[in-house]
Parts: C-alpha cells; sequence; structure tokens
C-alpha cells in the first residue's frame, strides 16, 4: 500500500518512535515537581521546548506546546484579539485558510467582532496588496497560512507581515504544512503548528507568541505553560515531536529537491494520460511534496475509491466526498474545478517507482470511474426554448451536471446557449471552471422555480 496522504497525517518518523518510547520511562512524572522524577521530567521537557525554538526560530519562552495543532489556531487566535481589544474587533484572514482559522473567524464575528475574508489568485495564493487594502485602524490580528494545506501554494507570508508591522497589526501564521521545511520568513508575531504534520506523534502542537505581543488568555488558565496551555503536559509525546523536527528538518534539503522533482512529473504526466484534467495550485511557489489536480466527469469519492482499490491511499477537495456536498471552500475560493479532485501529498522516502505505479494505474482509474457515470441510463430532460437548450438536472449530484452540460454543448449553434438547472451546491463551481477548460462562456446564475439556473453561451 502506498501512503500518498502525508499532507493530512505524515508517518511516524523513525526518531519520533525512538525518542517516544526513551522518553516514556523518564518523562511520566510531574515536571512541576521538586524530587527527582520531576526534575529529571522538567529538563526532558526544557530540552524539548529548546530545540523546539530552535526549529522555529524563536526564544524558548516564546513557545507553549498545547493538545494539537488546532487549539493552538483557537487559543493563539482568541489570545491576541482578546489581548488587543482596545484596538479593535476587526480579524483579517485568507478566504483559504485551515478551518481550524475559520472557524475561530466565525466564532470571533459571531460574538460581535468583524471579519474580512481576503480573496486568493487562481493559484491559490493572496495579493499582499489585498491585505494591505484590508488592514483598518480597528485591525487587531491578521492570520495568514504559511501553505496551503490542499493544493500547496505557498503564501507570501514575509511580505505580507512586512506591510502588517507597518500597519501595527501582528500577523499568526499557521505554519503546520511548512515547519517540517524550514522556519517561516518574515517578521510575524505568532504562530502554530502541529507534529503530525512533520512526522511527530498527534496530539502535541505548538504555539509562538513573539515578546511584545499583548496576549490574553482565554478560557480557565493554570500555571502550566505561561497559563497558555492548561493541562499535564505530555511530555513523551512532546519529546518525540521535538526530536522528529530536528530529524525531518535535516533531511529538508535533500528530500525537498527529490520530492519536488516527483511532484514535478505528476504535473507534467497527468494531463498527458488523462484528459480534460486542470492541475491546480502555483506551480512555483509550493510545498515540495503536493500536487492537486481535478478531473472532468469524475466523482472524487468514487475515484478515490479506484486508487485505494490500486493500493494507494489519496484524498480529495471534491464536494463528492463531502457528507455536506458542498465544494471545498479552499478550490471555491481560487475557482477551479472541484469535481473528481485528487491530492498526492508525497512523505519522505517516497520511491520513485511507486510514483511512476500510480501514474500507471490512474488513467485506467479515471476511465472506470467515468464508464461508470458517462452513459446514464436515460439521457438528460432538454427543451429548447428558442436559441436556448435547457438541461434539467435536479436531484442529481456532482459531476453529473457538467457531464450532462458536456454532452449537449455540440448541439448549440455557436452563439447560442445552454441553461443547465441544478440544486447541487458543487454546480456553482465545476460548470464555470469547466467553461474555462473547454473555452465556453459562462453567463451566471439566474433564478429558477427549482435550483438555480447556469448560462453558458456556446463559443466554439
Amino acid at each position: 500500500m502506498s501512503y500518498f496522504d502525508a499532507a493530512s497525517s505524515a508517518p511516524l518518523h523513525p526518531v519520533a518512535r525512538q525518542a517516544l518510547q526513551a522518553s516514556l520511562d523518564e518523562g511520566w512524572a510531574d515536571p512541576a515537581r521538586l524530587y527527582r522524577e520531576g526534575r529529571r521530567a522538567r529538563m526532558l521537557l526544557d530540552a524539548a521546548r529548546e530545540a523546539a525554538a530552535e526549529a522555529v526560530g524563536c526564544r524558548a519562552d516564546e513557545l507553549v506546546f498545547t493538545s494539537s495543532g488546532t487549539r493552538a489556531v483557537h487559543s493563539g487566535i482568541a489570545g491576541v484579539l482578546a489581548g488587543r481589544r482596545r484596538i479593535g474587533r476587526h480579524l483579517i484572514v485568507s478566504a483559504v485558510e485551515h478551518s481550524s482559522v475559520l472557524h475561530s473567524a466565525e466564532t470571533f464575528e459571531a460574538d460581535g467582532g468583524a471579519v474580512t475574508r481576503v480573496p486568493v489568485l487562481r493559484t491559490g495564493a493572496v495579493a499582499v496588496e489585498a491585505y494591505a487594502d484590508a488592514l483598518r485602524a480597528d485591525t487587531a490580528l491578521a492570520c495568514l497560512q504559511s501553505a496551503n494545506h490542499e493544493v500547496g501554494t505557498e503564501q507570501p507570508v514575509a511580505e505580507v507581515a512586512e506591510v502588517c508591522r507597518a500597519a501595527g497589526v501582528p500577523l499568526l501564521v499557521d505554519a503546520a504544512q511548512s515547519l517540517g521545511w524550514g522556519p517561516v520568513d518574515g517578521d510575524w508575531s505568532a504562530l502554530a503548528a502541529t507534529a503530525h504534520k512533520w512526522g511527530g506523534p498527534s496530539g502535541v502542537g505548538l504555539l509562538v507568541v513573539r515578546k511584545g505581543v499583548r496576549f490574553a488568555a482565554q478560557g480557565p488558565v493554570d500555571e502550566r505553560e505561561s497559563g497558555r496551555a492548561a493541562g499535564f503536559e505530555n511530555i513523551p509525546a512532546i519529546v518525540a515531536a521535538a526530536a522528529s523536527l530536528r530529524a525531518v528538518r535535516a533531511e529538508a534539503a535533500a528530500e525537498a529537491v527529490r520530492l519536488r522533482e516527483l511532484t514535478d512529473r505528476i504535473r507534467a504526466r497527468v494531463p498527458e494520460l488523462v484528459p480534460d484534467v486542470e492541475v491546480v495550485g502555483d506551480p512555483v511557489r509550493r510545498l515540495p511534496g503536493v500536487v492537486t489536480f481535478s478531473c472532468l466527469y469524475v466523482d472524487g469519492e468514487a475515484l478515490l475509491h479506484e486508487l485505494d482499490r490500486a493500493d494507494f491511499s489519496v484524498s480529495s477537495g471534491s464536494s463528492c466526498t463531502s457528507s455536506t456536498l458542498t465544494p471545498s471552500h479552499v478550490l471555491k475560493a481560487m475557482g477551479v474545478l472541484s469535481e473528481g479532485n485528487v491530492r498526492v501529498s508525497l512523505p519522505l522516502g517516497t520511491p520513485a517507482e511507486e510514483v511512476e505505479r500510480f501514474l500507471s494505474v490512474l488513467r485506467d482509474a479515471v476511465t472506470t470511474v467515468r464508464e461508470k457515470l458517462g452513459a446514464p441510463a436515460s439521457s438528460p430532460a432538454t427543451v429548447s426554448r428558442e436559441d436556448t437548450l435547457v438541461v434539467d438536472t435536479l436531484g442529481k449530484r456532482c459531476p453529473i451536471p457538467v457531464i450532462e452540460l458536456a454532452k449537449v454543448i455540440g448541439d448549440v449553434p455557436v452563439g447560442g446557449t445552454v441553461r443547465v438547472l441544478s440544486d447541487d451546491e458543487a454546480a456553482r463551481l465545476d460548470i464555470p471552471a469547466w467553461c474555462e477548460m473547454r473555452g465556453q462562456e459562462y453567463e451566471g446564475e439566474e433564478p429558477a422555480e427549482k435550483g438555480t439556473a447556469y448560462v453558458i453561451r456556446r463559443l466554439s
């Protein structure tokens, strides 16, 4: 089985396993106690903090360990917003942040705060000017991920941090996806990350708040972790997290070159092997091991199952793989195709032979899914309305609306239009993306008696 979903959670690094086993015998006691066992546990905790701080590029007393990366994000955002409440109640986030950041923003908004969600380019990156335009006199905090978790696009953190610093606004960086590859550049103010993304154990996050940043911990607090992360520290897991971070950093430079070559190969070969594919994300400014593409006329969940049967574990941002049947907020914000979406994220040490094997089975997997969806039992319900063809796909889910559109577009005279009726939320993203890929004009939405009418004009 080839595990190609390291962006969700990387396999436990051998160094993490060794450190975890070794520290189980030494790190079980309360590090706040003065007896021998407590002092021993305190030494392990302090050493892990020093090692993690060195990797991040901060002072040891600026870093605390949390129970997860999500907890680090929630605590960091809430603490900075509370500390700067007198400045104002305005928060800036990008539209493609991890759900932990967006959930914090929603909670803040529900409590009366104001939130600006900065849009992104089609590559998934923010424009620095967009952050500059979003800054206000009452802005308490800005947040920006270092790299996107779904498409791998790296964000201009250093440039945004400079803009924020000039305005006197702290910038919190979600560095979960990138910290294993290197420190985050720029004059950022706070940072959150999680160990299971770089090969450490799950259940360990870290939060960094630079000296001079106003911070007020929210909720019940205790004396542990400077009052910023309540509860007994999981010292063996923390030690393993710090040890694995140091280990992956030692391998990062060489592995980055090697994995980038492999993902470049996937980016180039997938469009050659599979027709009607859109490779998404920035082709240059991206994480070394991540490549994401979307296949027209493919059910994302069916494709993932087909690849799983071929012994490949990948992930997807398709609406078809979600219980809510809504497209990924990242792909939606980028304005790219969501149906048949596949994210390949290679763990350290992935053999080149496994990438070749993946490419060799991908075409058949996509073909199999398309054949299952491409020949429906009955033709789509179509009616002519002057020079407009109406395609009724009400009650049908991604990717059926786009499949039926593709079937009838050739029946429409050049200059004529098609109205696709759909009540599937994903159609709002996938139909415009299809038009972009196929060189047709998307004219927009119209109200319909049921669902929504999407209007497409044939150009060629």
